[in-house]
């Protein structure tokens, strides 16, 4: 993974689904868990506020993530809403074009943790998120890219978003 400051990280727990096609919480042997169908596009939504910290530059997200299945390839997608000073309405929803993670072979093993890493370039990408800016920060899973061949639910554990 390339250095850089851990900006935020969230849980499971910590998100929230959007009001159509959201991912719904589960418990995997006790663990918080958030899963994504196979058949349909399901995302969740976590919130922040730029930390002080952040430099300006880039930034990767990665997402812990297992799956019940045992073979298979899975595509995420991460986009950003800048919330801002004035930027956003918050009655609508203002999303940046989502990046996507690359075909990821999930593990072997049911239950195996694999992370997956989605890069941003500053500006455009990010929706312009400036240092102590509110934003939204929206997970999919892309389950309609041809290329994603999961067979059943992709679970999400944890997203750090991380700046590269």
């Amino acid at each position: 993974m390339a250095s850089g400051n851990t900006l935020v990280i969230w849980r499971a727990q910590d998100g929230r689904p959007p009001s159509t096609n959201g991912m719904t919480f589960d418990l995997r042997n006790n663990h918080p868990v958030l899963d994504a169908d196979d058949t349909t596009d399901e995302s969740v939504d976590f919130e922040g506020v730029m930390p002080r910290n952040y430099a300006g530059g880039g930034v990767t997200v990665y997402i812990h993530y297992c799956d019940e299945a045992v073979a298979g390839v899975l595509i995420w997608q991460a986009a950003f809403e800048r919330i801002g000073d004035g930027s956003q309405d918050i009655d609508s929803d203002g999303f940046a074009a989502a990046q996507s993670s690359t075909s990821l072979t999930v593990p072997a093993t049911s239950g195996n943790v694999d992370i997956a890493d989605i890069a941003f370039t500053d500006g455009a990408q990010m929706d312009s998120v400036a240092v102590g800016e509110a934003f939204r920060l929206r997970v999919n899973r892309d389950a309609d890219n041809i290329l994603d061949t999961l067979v059943g639910d992709a679970n999400l554990l944890f997203v750090e978003l991380k700046e590269t």
